[in-house]
């Protein structure tokens, strides 16, 4: 779960630094639109949205922009419609990539994000070519300073988690079903215990070991599609180590 760390925190100070200029506000209306068309917008019974709603606050969007994204999703205010859509592919040294969007042109999507692979020397796959490498799952990154491992899996494991382990850094990484994550999020809130990263993410089921110089590759394949407006999450299969991320400091 290591990469899962690095990535996280690498898109955590550039989330900084999108939200300055909206993109980020412009991609968590999007996620919210979604989540209150699909289920509803009450965020008590839609644990889609109240995601969401969470991400959102977390990079300080005003509480009308959110109010707006949930009254266009349940049809109260008119708007454009989005649609949610998954890509595959390959990247550079033969890792798993998917892409999450919300958009409102498939076309024009599909083109731009063709071209974005290409680039980079990669390339776009069909529909189920790499999926079967990842699985869904719920992941918490709790600082470790001042936690006592024990007490911190016992809260995780009645509140429905999977898995603790010692994470990239400084860090404990919580695991857990996607249908689990309400519950383990309420359970660490409760016992006043912070998180640096609470998300439901594509973990891939065997990491993929790359060296250094290929690993800074693939991080800007990544970049270079998370900075597309219609995308929300990109994933690979690569293990992202403390050494890849150094290599890519460097530049």
């Amino acid at each position: 779960m290591s990469g899962h760390s690095h990535w996280a925190t690498i898109k955590h100070k550039k989330g900084a630094t999108d939200a300055k200029r909206g993109k980020m506000w412009s991609k968590l209306s999007r996620a919210i639109i979604i989540a209150a068309r699909h289920g509803g917008g009450d965020p008590t019974m839609n644990l889609k949205l109240r995601y969401a709603i969470d991400k959102a606050r977390a990079v300080s969007m005003p509480k009308d922009n959110i109010e707006r994204a949930i009254k266009r999703g349940t049809g109260e205010v008119e708007g454009q419609q989005f649609e949610e859509l998954t890509y595959e592919g390959i990247g550079p040294g033969g890792v798993a990539v998917l892409v999450d969007v919300l958009t409102d042109n498939r076309n024009r999507t599909n083109g731009e994000i063709r071209k974005v692979f290409e680039r980079a020397g990669g390339k776009m796959g069909s529909a189920g070519s790499v999926g079967y490498l990842f699985e869904r799952k719920g992941i918490f990154l709790v600082p470790a300073a001042g936690v006592d491992e024990d007490m911190l899996m016992g809260i995780g494991l009645d509140a429905g988690a999977d898995d603790l382990k010692r994470g990239a850094g400084d860090t404990f990484e919580i695991i857990c079903d996607p249908a689990a994550f309400g519950q383990v999020k309420e359970a660490l809130e409760k016992n006043h215990l912070t998180t640096t990263m609470a998300e439901i993410s594509q973990v891939p089921k065997s990491p993929r070991d790359v060296d250094p110089e290929m690993g800074v590759r693939i991080l800007r394949l990544m970049e270079a599609i998370n900075d597309h407006d219609d995308v929300q999450n990109v994933y690979t299969d690569m293990q992202m180590t403390e050494e890849i991320v150094t290599e890519a400091s460097k530049g």
